[in-house]
């Protein structure tokens, strides 16, 4: 009888639980074991059947690989190491992530693996396979089918990123305000957790029958229950444009055709209206950028990074080149985590 292949998920934010998750379901459905380790936030969120390990249970359960969503990893622990990303590309050089701590990138869709390609051929240490993005595997099952017709009265998300350079969050306060209690239009507002507590707290306090404020972990929760986003250059509105549905955004760092994007707080409103009436060139634009980012709408992005990581370990687990050394930031690494000992596999 095979032994159980054991798969460890490393998290340092909390969100790493809904990118993750179908992987440690398709982890159990091959009849392996999965755990986790968070060195952050998260871990407090774990249900029955989901186990914590410590470092030093880490390095005896020795994994056979080490999966994370977060652009960094524990160089100590046993493993081949695994980046599945956290979001899209939100107008940052996607460059950014190659840190040297990953044997294998799990790419989202035709954009990002021609990036990480381009690299891995120059630097020869890690490979690139795309396979989507997990955490939209129970996503894509759930909207499968045709794109429903627009509620009466419409219902829109607020997004922001919590970055100060990026986040429209105070700049278009006036005009949510303003546009919340007319009674026109539903909102649902929602923030990264990050976002600066007294924003957050402005934001809450607008609460009326007209808008909610809502704190869920995973936003892909909202996105069946709304017409169109509003955002600003957050990686959550890619996701949602995989809904088929419009975005509205506040100085997007990489506006397109998919979006529309505004630069003045008076353009909102009217942006909005134009966004709810679904203009056909709007609308083949998102598509067209959809099957760009993630063309998979089967739901099993977490099998292909499985199937990834067998194909890896199946040529011989290795690169052509040795990662970096990286001393700097794999000391700060051992620093957060407190742990001196051995390095290696």
């Amino acid at each position: 009888m095979r032994q159980p292949e054991h798969y460890l998920l490393y998290g340092s934010e909390r969100y790493a639980l809904a990118i993750l998750r179908p992987i440690q379901d398709a982890i159990r459905a091959r009849g392996d074991e999965a755990a986790w380790f968070f060195d952050g936030p998260g871990a407090e969120d774990l249900v029955a059947g989901e186990r914590l390990l410590s470092v030093q249970e880490v390095r005896a359960w020795k994994p056979r690989a080490v999966i994370t969503s977060s652009n960094a990893v524990p160089h100590f622990f046993p493993g081949v190491k695994v980046e599945t990303f956290h979001g899209f590309d939100a107008g940052k050089p996607r460059h950014i992530y190659v840190r040297g701590f990953f044997d294998l990138y799990c790419t989202t869709g035709p954009r990002d693996t021609a990036q990480f390609q381009a690299i891995a051929d120059r630097v020869g240490h890690f490979s690139v396979v795309e396979t989507g993005f997990p955490k939209l595997d129970p996503f894509m099952r759930e909207i499968s089918g045709p794109l429903p017709a627009v509620r009466q009265p419409p219902v829109i998300l607020y997004h922001s990123t919590f970055s100060p350079s990026w986040s429209a969050a105070e700049t278009l306060y006036e005009e949510v305000k303003r546009l919340s209690r007319d009674g026109r239009w539903r909102w649902i507002v929602t923030f990264h957790p990050k976002m600066n507590p007294d924003t957050t707290a402005k934001y809450k306090a607008l609460q009326n029958e007209y808008l909610t404020f809502a704190e869920n972990d995973n936003i892909l929760e909202l996105f069946p229950q709304v017409d169109m986003m509003c955002s600003d250059t957050s990686s959550a509105l890619n996701e949602f444009l995989l809904t088929g549905k419009p975005v509205v955004t506040f100085k997007n760092r990489r506006p397109g055709p998919q979006l529309i994007d505004i630069d003045e707080a008076s353009q909102f409103e009217p942006a909005i209206e134009r966004a709810l009436t679904r203009p056909p060139e709007l609308m083949q634009a998102i598509r067209e950028y959809g099957d760009a980012i993630h063309p998979y709408r089967d739901g099993h992005s977490a099998e292909r990074i499985l199937k990834a990581i067998d194909g890896f370990i199946a040529a011989g687990g290795r690169n052509r080149r040795r990662k970096p050394w990286n001393l700097w930031r794999k000391l700060k690494i051992r620093r957060r985590i407190g742990y001196w000992g051995p390095a290696g596999y």
